[in-house]
């Protein structure tokens, strides 16, 4: 259980900057502050998919509890208003807060009564549901204000555009926005009241820090009054289903019944230190539902929580984290098999946006498919699903060889990948603002022709693995490491970022050079290891990841902060990521052989988990100490590569013939 002592929870800045995130499998989400104050348009108790995974709708806002006892009222909630007032103080009443599995819990002291508040969503639904309990002292009564809305989860609030139907029908409240959705909230018992009011000018600090609009409003649709009776639940469920289950002891059961189903899968990591197997936990906040007509039980990977979607990119890196090392292999399948439907001249997707056809402006993702499924087969063995898709994989092979979109193909003269066009971006590497592409790389960046080699080689491999002739993969692979050569520096300091760009080389010193040693196949001979990874230590290795830039080179920003602008303008100059932590570990462990100091190079996020996104590993983070935390507060690559290199450290700390130790 991570838990967060009470004199964190009274101090409001502390409190905010700590959240929780739930989710429940369909692309839906809930979130807030340990305060239980809004600080992001993003905060709220039922964000759902009404096109799932994506066109996420907040649905339900707040559900803002006060305890009446004794003559006396205690809100066990906060509130930030535009006007800067904090009214009320709820939060100055935790004693205390703890995640139990995935479930937050609050502790309220107030009143001569100890309250517990807990919040979750059933698995596969999109219901949230909400309950408290007295733990010490004698009954009292709860009133709970509700607050809904019906904008989409990226947008401003118009009151104008949301106008439901709202009707109480003893414990049960209706809200009816018209062909949308109809939102249900049934409580375990006592009487609903219907409202009908907007709450105006709540302040959003987080966005305001974004450059974004920092107001929102919600509608007060009802009133909840419970009765609170020691040691047994009270409270509601909500959900866009139609008859949701008021007994809240049972659906406390399944949500932790599916959190121990998670953790009962991770069974090799059942003897890993506790913030490991709090990552294994997280892990499931990602893994998402996407049916299509002929898979319908399609599965995917949110990139993120709160913004983003499936990314084809960001799915492939965090695949073997999240569902090899937790003992997924079934569903690390399905969702290689569902990106395979979108495989489209040799590429995978890049993103797939809130509304429209899917976009392929990536020449990362499809590489980091290939290596997905060797880590697959290598994991599971499953030589029936490999020989499947292998037409589908060579064909891929064969686009880069021939040349595909954005003219990324093969260089006959050297045998590596060059691609690239003006305005596009396509490397992980991604910012843009407007017209100004941050991080262009034109050319042959260093990270692309890593994962080339390492998928020609891997295409030997599995060819082999299903009876194939790999000798055409393994000669191609011979080319691309002799053209590998030309990365090294000259002077011994690591690997060129790009080679032959509009400029020229380019030696900037950044972390793209570690995936030449991380990788399952490297070209580098064990010289060239080592000074990739002395490069890498020097001036780019933090505790929570690896710069984006070197401090010493020029544009190096070392506060990501600011409007929109501003911030994509620092995304990757100097920025740490959280998620290159993985790939460094499996680096330094094949550099000096030794499995347990490359874990202890991990341990250095663990105490981030009791900080921002509680439990998660945020997206990036301030390149200059104490470095804190920024972007999203929940990253599936942040958490996939840190725990699928402390699984892969931990096999070839026991057994490094292993195949899982993942290094040829």
């Amino acid at each position: 259980m991570l838990a967060i002592d009470g004199a964190v929870c009274r101090d409001l800045a502390a409190a905010e900057r700590r959240e929780w995130w739930l989710a429940n499998g369909r692309g839906g989400y809930a979130g807030g502050t340990l305060a239980l104050s809004l600080t992001r348009r993003y905060h709220g108790l039922l964000v759902a998919p009404i096109d799932p995974p994506l066109g996420r709708v907040l649905v339900l806002a707040k559900a803002d509890a006060t305890l009446h006892a004794d003559g006396a009222d205690y809100p066990l909630f906060t509130n930030r208003w535009g006007s800067g007032a904090i009214v009320p103080e709820g939060y100055r009443l935790i004693d205390g807060f703890a995640l139990d599995g995935s479930v937050p819990v609050w502790r309220f002291r107030c009143g001569g009564r100890v309250v517990e508040h807990r919040i979750w969503l059933e698995p596969g639904a999109d219901t949230v549901c909400l309950a408290w309990r007295l733990v010490e002292g004698g009954p009292a009564r709860l009133s709970v204000t509700l607050l809904a809305n019906g904008r989409d989860h990226h947008g401003d609030t118009w009151p104008d555009g949301f106008r439901p139907a709202v009707a109480a029908d003893g414990a049960r409240l209706s809200v009816a926005a018209a062909n949308r959705f109809t939102l249900a909230i049934v409580a375990t018992a006592g009487e609903m009241a219907p409202g009908g009011e907007w709450y105006w000018d709540f302040d959003l600090p987080v966005e305001r820090e974004r450059g974004l609009g920092d107001r929102d409003a919600h509608l007060h649709v009802g009133d909840a009054r419970l009765d609170l009776i020691p040691g047994e639940w009270a409270g509601l469920a909500a959900s866009l289903a139609p008859n949701p289950d008021p007994d809240l002891a049972a659906a406390l059961a399944r949500r932790q019944a599916a959190d121990r189903a998670v953790l009962d899968r991770a069974r090799d990591l059942a003897a890993a230190p506790d913030w490991v197997r709090r990552l294994a936990l997280a892990s499931d906040l990602y893994l998402v539902a996407r049916p299509l007509a002929d898979l319908p039980h399609g599965r995917s990977v949110i990139a993120g929580y709160p913004w983003f979607g499936d990314w084809g990119r960001d799915t492939m890196i965090a695949l073997p984290g999240l569902c090899l090392a937790t003992g997924r292999c079934d569903e690390a399948r399905t969702i290689l098999e569902t990106f395979a439907r979108f495989v489209d001249r040799g590429m995978l997707p890049n993103v797939f946006p809130e509304s429209g056809a899917a976009e392929y402006n990536t020449a990362d993702a499809t590489l980091w498919y290939l290596e997905a499924w060797r880590a697959y087969a290598a994991a599971s063995g499953d030589t029936a699903a490999l020989k499947a898709v292998f037409p589908v994989l060579a064909d891929i092979v064969a686009w880069h060889e021939k040349g595909t979109r954005y003219g990324i193909g093969v260089d006959p003269g050297d045998g590596l990948l060059r691609g690239g066009e003006p305005g596009v971006q396509l490397t992980w590497m991604d910012a843009r603002v407007g017209d100004w592409v941050v991080t262009p790389r034109i050319g042959k960046p260093v990270e692309i022709n890593a994962l080339w080699f390492n998928a020609l080689a891997a295409m030997a491999a599995m060819a082999e693995r299903i009876g194939r002739d790999g000798s055409r993969y393994r000669e191609a692979a011979a080319r691309a490491r002799a053209g590998f050569a030309r990365y090294l520096r000259p002077d011994g300091a690591g690997l060129y970022d790009v080679l032959d760009g509009p400029d020229g080389d380019d030696a900037s010193l950044r972390p793209n050079q570690i995936f030449a040693v991380s990788l399952w196949a490297s070209p580098l001979d064990a010289a060239a290891q080592r000074r990739v990874l002395e490069a890498c230590s020097g001036e780019l290795l933090t505790p929570v990841g690896l710069r984006s830039l070197a401090p010493s080179m020029p544009g190096y920003r070392g506060r990501i902060t600011g409007g929109v602008a501003e911030r994509d303008g620092a995304y990757h100059q100097g920025t740490v990521w959280a998620w290159l932590l993985g790939p460094y570990a499996l680096a330094h462990y094949r550099v000096h052989g030794d499995a347990a100091a490359a874990q202890a190079v991990l341990a250095g996020i663990a105490p981030h988990l009791a900080d921002a996104g509680l439990g998660q590993i945020s997206e990036i983070f301030d390149g200059d100490p104490p470095h804190t935390p920024r972007g999203c507060p929940a990253q599936a690559w942040s958490v996939a590569c840190v725990l699928e290199a402390w699984w892969r450290l931990d096999h070839a700390r026991r057994d490094p013939a292993s195949p899982l130790a993942a290094l040829r």
